[in-house]
Order: C-alpha cells, then structure tokens, then sequence
C-alpha cells in the first residue's frame, strides 16, 4: 500500500510537471505566432526575426554542444566510477542511470544554452556589424567600436565560460557524491546491482579502495581548473582595456597610478593565471596540493603587492603633484566627455547684458513679446481636466510645448490630447464590451495660446470641446485617438457593436472604425488571440465577426518599447496636428547610448548610468493608424549605423519625413538636461581649471508654485542674436556655484536646418546678472507684491508661483513669473491673476503682460505693427446687422447666450479678416471639425 501511494505522487508530479511544461510551450508558441503577425502586419517582420534567428543560431548549436558533450561526459564518468568501485553491471539498472543522465544532460544544455543565447545575441550582432568611430582611445590607440561593440562580447564570452566551468565541476563532484550515494562501492564482496536495496545506506568514504574514486575525481578537477585559470588570465588581459572606466583616480578613466602600477598589475596577473593553469593541473595529478595550491597564493600575492604599491605610488608620487602627474589624463576625460554627450561643438559667444532697453526694442521684437509665456503646465493640465474634461472616462494625461502657424502667425501654443481612460468608467460600466469593443479611442485636442488668459484667469482655447471647434485656420480631420499615452489595453474594431465616438448632449454618437490597424480575427486566429489575451469572451463572443480585427500594444511608450527595446526613450511623447492632412501624430525622441565609452563620466538616464548618448531617432506614430515610423536623425551615429546593419527594415531616412511633420520636431527635454547637467563641469577645456572645480556651474533656482526647485528647462520663442527672426528654442540658466547670480544660458535650438545647435551665451563677469532666485528674492521682498500674496494668502486662497522665464531681447533679458491664485475648495481652478515682470531694478506686478511691461517702459501696450482699417462698406452693413441681432436676442430672452455667443464671435471674425479695400472676406464661424472636412 506505501509503495502505491508513493507511486501515485510520484506520478501526479510527473503529470503536472509534463502539463506546466505543456503550458509554456504553447503559450511560447501561440506569442511566437501572433507576435509574427503583429511585427508582420507593421513591417517589421525582420527586426522581430533578427533576435530569434539569432538567439537560436546560437541555442541549438550550444545546447546540442553541451547536451551531448555532458551526456558523453557524465557517462564516461560513471564508466569510471563503475571501474573503479567495483560495481557489476545490470542491465536494466543501468538503462534507467543512462535515460537520467540524458535528460539531466539535455535540460542542462537546454537552460545553458538558452541563458547564453539571450544574453550575448544583441552583443554578437553588435560586434558584427560594429561601425567605426572617427576617434581612438588615448592609451591603447583602440578604434572606440572596439569598446561599445567588442570588449563587451569578449567579458561576456570569458564570464560564461568560467561559469560553465563551474557547473561543470559543480556537476563532476555532484555525480561522484550521488552515485556513492545511491551505489555504494564494494569492500571485500562485490554489491551486484540485482542484489541492490531499494534503500541504501551511505557509507563512509573509508569504504573506497585506495582512494580511486576521489583520486579520478581530482583528475577531472585538474583539468576543469586549468581551463578556469586560463579563462581568468584573458580576464586580466581584457582588465587592461577596462582601465578606461576606472573611478580611482581624479577624473573618470585611466589615471596615472592606473597606467604606471594596475595596468603593469593587470599583465602580470595574466602572466601568473596562465602559468597557474599548468602548474595548479600538474600539482593535483601528482598529488603535490602544495604545488597546486602555489599559483592561486602567488596570484592573491602579487594583487596585495601591487595594490600597496598602488598606495605609496598614489600617496608619494602623485598627491605631491597631482595635477602635474594628472593633467593629460583630465585632458583625455574632458575631451571624451564632451564628445560622447556631443558637447564638443557647442557655439560659446559672449552676451553682454547691456539692459538698456527702450520700448521701441519692445515694438520692434513684438513677435517675441508676444510669445512670451504667461501659462504654465501643471496648474494648466487641471484647468484642461475640469473645463474640458467633458466626461469621466476622458482625461488629459500631459500638456505638451510646440508651435503652430495660427492664421500666418508663428505661435508657441499648449497642446493635450483628449484620452481615454476606462479605468474611469463606473463600475457596473467595466464590461468586457465597453472595455474592449465600445469605448476604444480618445477624441480630439485642447490647445491654447502661451501668451492669453481670459478674464477670468483660465487660457485662451484655440482647439475646444467635442466634436473639437475652432476659429482659426487649423483643421482636425480625424480627432480619433486609438494610440496614446493612456491606451492600455487591446481593443477590437469592425464588430457588430458600434463603437463610442463622443457625446453629444444627452446622447452619444458611435462609429466604425475606418483604418488599416489590427489583425484580422477570422480562422484560428480567433482562437490564438483569445488564448493570448486569456480571453473567454473574445472567442464565444458572437459581436466578434470574421472582419473584426484585434489592436494590440496601443500604449506608445509599449509599442516602441516593443519594437526597438535596445533604444532609449523619451519620458515625454507629444502630440502634433499636422496640418497636411489634418491627422494627429505622436513624436517620441529616442536615444541610442552606451556605458563604455572610455574617459567619459557616467550620467544617469532612467536609472541607469550611460557615458555615451545621442538623440539619433525621432519615432512617429500615427494616432488613428498605429503607423510607426523610426527616422534617423543622426546620420553621423556609429550606434544607429550599426543596428541599421542589424535591423534591415527598421530605420527610415529623416528625409523621408513630410513638412508637415518636420515643422514640428523639437529638441528634446530629456536630452537637454542630461547635456546641461554633464555641461555643468565640463564646458571647461583647461585642466588645471577643471581639477581646481574653479569654474563649475549650477543650475539655477526658482521658487515653483509653493516650493524652491532646480529650475526646469523651458521652450521659449525668442530672437537669438546671430538671427533675424523668432525662434523656438530650449534654455537653461547657469549660476556659479552655491551662487544666485546668472553666469550663463544654454539654448538649443529647434527651428528648420538650425536644428541641434546648441549655443553658450556667456554673460559678462564684471557686473551682477540676476539669477532666477535672486528675482524670486526682489519678489518676496517688494513692499507691494509681498503684501499683496499675503492678503490673498488670508482670503482662503493659495498664491501659485509659475515658472520664471527668462527672455533675451537684444542685448538684455527681461524675467516673467505668473501669478496663480487657487482657492481652499478642492474643486476651484487654479487661475491666472497677475504676472509678475523684472528688468534691471524695477519689478512690477500686473493683471497682463502688456500692462507689466507698459509701466516699466512706458507708452501703451506692446502689440504688433498692423494697419488700422475703418468700417465701411458692405462690412459696414454686416457689422450693424449683428449688433442689431445681438441686441434683439438679449432683449427678448437673455436665455439666448450661446446664440448671442456665436454672434459676437461672427462680428469678430468679421472684423479681423475685413481687407483693406473694405470687403469682407469669408467669414469663419466655430463649427464641428466633421462639417469643415464635409
């Protein structure tokens, strides 16, 4: 009855084992499936096929490798241990240890062979298809692919294969320990394996006759350790190389002490490691532990002697004379750096900070004034929510920067697309069909000028509403959003069940998808994506027809990842109307990068540290289609080039991206800071300056909303000095450092065939230039804007600081701060109350820009040259019409106020696009973006 029960276990374990390795197989092979055809159905069959040819050019030759050479290997062991412990043969005991071995062989090899295979395949690639830099390194002359697509491929090889070596002898002492085990040898009298117990005993390793078996387990010992410390003496000859990331000395890379101690150390570790290979075997064979055991002392040796004499040489050599002995290696890591963070050709000029404007400089860059930013994002993005949220499940997950050509006027506007977010859909909502069939896209766009507020303190909207209104020239002709930031979960389209479009009043309009994005559902693939998306109703669902397709990795941020995972991304997508076809698009920035670049310091990106970046991709995703589209931006990038190599289909030329489009690249934040930040130390060329931490800059404060903050880079528009017109570009203040006052402004500019100059305006050191913080201070100590915080403060309200921006205009910088008032009511908005101007020693406090600025410089508000054109004529007529219609309406029923609305908003568009000679042109009225494309 025991040896049943044990039987019965022992099947049930077989059975759910054989059933779990049954369920990884087929999940491995349904993915394997779709994944083709999602990878297929974008055009990227052959960037999803790389790494699986790869990976299995490497894991079936490997583990075939190590499966039968561990089959032989462990069979010749137990040949031996059958030799030599005087075991007699049975057949069918025999039989059984034979299938064990195999199948521990085999699953072995398997689990070594895949682990390999994922590790090194992009590595392998990587070291074929390597690109050459322009540069070598300073010490070994070395082309730099060698360390970003060589020396990586190489420590990997040399580390799997001590690993390996390990196992191996892990396995040898494991098999000998185990067969003694179950198999005890002989003493005196012969154990035949039909006399075998069912239970054996162990026994004592006294037993063993003459020590034959530890003196067979010693040999293979011999010869696995040999093969180990030659491992370990190529690991010391490629420590040489690793000398480049050494963190010892003063700056990052080969130091002195480095080069004229450790790297001698490293070589003569080399040397000791393969000659303790022969002398560690040859001691174990012949027995003389001694002997065998003299190559690792002497290796342990010679490390302690050279890391003291590392010491006395760092300590009496070079401290005494640091920056003699140091100064060409801080050249090296100060060249280096600023290369791999493409630092080395920043245009620096002097900006000497005259602050002597006059109101006619206002009048004549009133493209820049007005562009001025008196918004800001965060309390923006909850304005957006509340005003345009429209309903629950809608939602404005970021505010993005850009700039757009509004009615022939190069404008700095905010953008946010209107998502979709079903976890917001009430409970008893939260069906599998409005999860996954009715509510499947956001709609439309919110945007608004950088410059405007109403009355009221809330933006300007220039987009609003669903169906999105406007009454300017930009169109929208699909506001659907189906791929986004928010877009989480697979949505099925072409079913039975009409899909939510937007609401309307008291009902909601639906609609049918009319793209190209998804994968047919017809045939079995009904069947595989429900198991995929472990998924009932996906497959009884009758609503789910054979023309219903199934939209996977909806989440940008996922579908890139999904596509390219060696690349780096962006933590900020933005959307872009493209006003070539009316479309919305994504823009994500990527970064190839590397940590093995030598003499560069190490900075971190999305936690992790990488001394090697470019900005060499910009990822295009259509937001209705799924289009996604990897343009190379950074021809010049050894890293892009090679995995162009690597992925034939995966890489679009930038020349291949539409106007519409280009228009709207920008410089990326991400990228920026990381620049600024690496830019902070090391814009200095002199060593000595650099080793003395003379010259390093901070970057500047700012008191943001109710806290102080390291102040945020900033897309402005503004004139550069060598520049005849606006531009959009990013900015950065510097400070000296643990200082307040300016010392310089990074910008990078966006604009057109000027895209990713980055320029250093240098401010004179002979005179004070006004920090950030230092004008945050003038705030708070002002006699009528502190009072004025402080009375707001005690009427219920929170008063919110914006961002301060500062503006170059001409040769001065004037600084603008908005003023947020927020009330205790957690559903009050916060509102745009006042802007805070700053030039030279005046500092005023206003309800707009234009008011700030006309009290500081005096005359009327700062607009922009136009010409004033009298009323008259047919204009005339119309404009009398509906001041008439108005009146009558407020009249009769002051109810009519979106009538009377739409009036006023006829009377002046009329107005603004009446012509010189007195005609009206035609007028643009707010209408749905469907009946504008009608």
């Amino acid at each position: 009855m025991y040896k049943k029960r044990v039987n019965m276990r022992v099947l049930a374990v077989l059975l759910l084992g054989i059933i779990m390795i049954l369920g990884i197989g087929l999940r491995t092979v349904v993915n394997f499936i779709t994944d083709f055809q999602w990878f297929g159905k974008n055009e990227f069959l052959n960037t999803f096929l790389v790494k699986i040819l790869t990976e299995l050019g490497i894991l079936l030759p490997f583990w075939i490798l190590a499966g039968f050479g561990l089959n032989i290997y462990i069979k010749r062991l137990k040949k031996k241990y059958y030799s030599q412990a005087h075991i007699a043969y049975d057949k069918e005991a025999d039989k059984r240890i034979r299938q064990s071995i195999g199948i521990f062989s085999a699953l072995s090899g398997g689990v070594m062979a895949w682990v390999i295979a994922d590790s090194i395949w992009l590595k392998l690639r990587m070291f074929l298809n390597a690109t050459a830099f322009d540069s070598v390194d300073p010490i070994f002359g070395k082309n730099i692919d060698f360390y970003l697509f060589k020396l990586p491929l190489y420590q990997q090889v040399l580390s799997i294969g001590i690993i390996v070596t390990i196992v191996i002898i892990a396995i040898t002492v494991g098999f000998f320990f185990v067969m003694r085990t179950l198999m005890p040898p002989s003493e005196g009298s012969i154990y035949h394996m039909n006399e075998f117990p069912k239970s054996p005993k162990l026994i004592s390793l006294s037993s063993i006759p003459k020590n034959e078996l530890f003196i067979s387990a010693l040999r293979k010992i011999a010869f696995l350790g040999m093969i180990i410390f030659l491992l370990v003496s190529a690991k010391y000859f490629l420590r040489a190389f690793e000398l480049m990331y050494s963190t010892e000395g003063v700056a990052y890379g080969a130091s002195y002490t480095d080069i004229h101690v450790t790297l001698i150390a490293y070589r003569v570790a080399a040397v000791i490691s393969l000659v303790s290979a022969f002398v560690f075997a040859f001691g174990l064979l012949k027995g003389k532990f001694k002997l065998a055991a003299s190559g690792p002392f002497l290796l342990i040796a010679a490390n302690v002697i050279f890391a003291i004499a590392g010491l006395v040489v760092q300590q009496l050599i070079v401290e005494p004379d640091e920056i003699g002995k140091e100064r060409e290696y801080l050249v090296y890591n100060i060249e280096h750096t600023q290369d791999a963070f493409a630092l080395d050709d920043v245009t620096v000029s002097e900006f000497p900070v005259e602050q002597n404007l006059v109101r006619q400089d206002l009048i004549d860059n009133a493209d820049t004034v007005g562009n001025i930013r008196i918004n800001d994002a965060r309390p923006l993005k909850e304005t957006y929510n509340q005003i345009q949220g429209i309903r629950l499940y809608y939602l404005f997950n970021d505010i993005d920067l850009d700039r757009y050509v509004i009615d022939g006027d190069y404008t700095q506007v905010f953008i946010s697309p209107r998502e979709m977010d079903q976890d917001k859909l009430p409970d008893q909502a939260k069906t599998w069909i409005n999860m996954h069939l009715k509510y499947t896209h956001g709609y439309g766009v919110v945007m608004s000028p950088v410059n405007a507020v109403t009355e009221e303190g809330q933006p300007q909207l220039i987009f609003k509403n669903v169906p999105p209104i406007t009454t300017t020239d930009l169109i929208i002709k699909r506001p659907e959003l189906y791929f986004g930031e928010m877009a989480d979960r697979y949505v099925i389209i072409n079913t039975d069940e009409p899909e939510f479009d937007y609401p309307y009043g008291s009902d909601n309009v639906t609609s049918r998808y009319e793209g190209s994005a998804g994968i047919e559902l017809g045939g079995i693939n009904k069947l595989l994506f429900a198991y995929r998306e472990r998924s009932m109703k996906l497959l009884v669902s009758g609503i789910v027809n054979s023309d219903s397709r199934i939209i996977l990795y909806r989440n940008i941020k996922d579908r890139v990842n999904r596509i390219a995972p060696f690349l780096e991304y962006d933590s900020n997508p933005y959307l872009v109307l493209n006003q070539e076809d009316g479309k919305l698009y994504w823009i994500i920035d990527a970064y190839t990068t590397s940590k093995y670049y030598p003499y560069s310091q190490p900075f971190e990106l999305n936690r992790k540290d990488v001394n090697y970046m470019r900005n060499s991709v910009k990822v295009v995703i259509d937001a209705y289609e799924g289009t996604t589209k990897f343009y190379v931006f950074d021809e010049d990038d050894p890293v892009v080039q090679t995995y162009d190599k690597i992925f034939a289909d995966l890489f679009t030329s930038k020349s291949e991206l539409t106007p519409g489009l280009s228009e709207h690249i920008r410089y990326p934040q991400d990228y920026f800071d990381i620049q600024s930040e690496v830019y902070r130390a090391y814009h200095v060329d002199n060593p000595v300056v650099f080793y003395n931490g003379e010259d390093i800059w901070d970057i500047a404060n700012e008191k943001y909303m109710n806290g102080v903050q390291r102040i945020e880079s900033n897309y402005v528009m503004f004139k550069l000095p060598d520049s005849q017109s606006k531009e959009f570009a990013l900015i950065l203040p510097y400070t000296p450092r643990e200082k307040a006052n300016m010392t310089s402004l990074l910008v990078a500019r966006s604009d057109g065939e000027k895209y990713g100059q980055l320029y250093m305006y240098k401010f004179p050191k002979d005179k004070t230039i006004q920090g950030p913080l230092m004008i945050e201070s003038r705030i708070d100590q002002d006699s009528v804007i502190s009072p004025q915080f402080t009375l707001w403060g005690q009427r219920g309200s929170a008063v919110l600081r914006g961002n301060l921006i500062v503006v170059p205009i001409e040769n001065s910088l004037i600084y603008v701060e908005p003023i947020y008032l927020k009330a205790d009511n957690p559903k009050s908005l916060p509102e745009m109350k006042r802007v805070i101007v700053a030039y030279e020693n005046k500092i005023v406090m206003e309800e707009t820009l234009d008011k700030a600025l006309s009290r500081i410089f005096g005359g009327d508000e700062i607009e922009k040259p136009s010409e004033t054109i009298p009323i008259e004529g047919e204009v005339e007529q119309e404009v009398q019409r509906l001041l008439g219609e108005i009146n009558r309406l407020f009249n009769e029923n002051k109810d009519n106020m979106d009538e009377i609305e739409k009036l006023i908003d006829q009377l002046n568009q009329l107005l603004e696009n009446q012509d010189k000679d007195g005609k009206s042109m035609e007028t643009p009225v707010e209408v749905p973006a469907e009946e504008v494309i009608e």
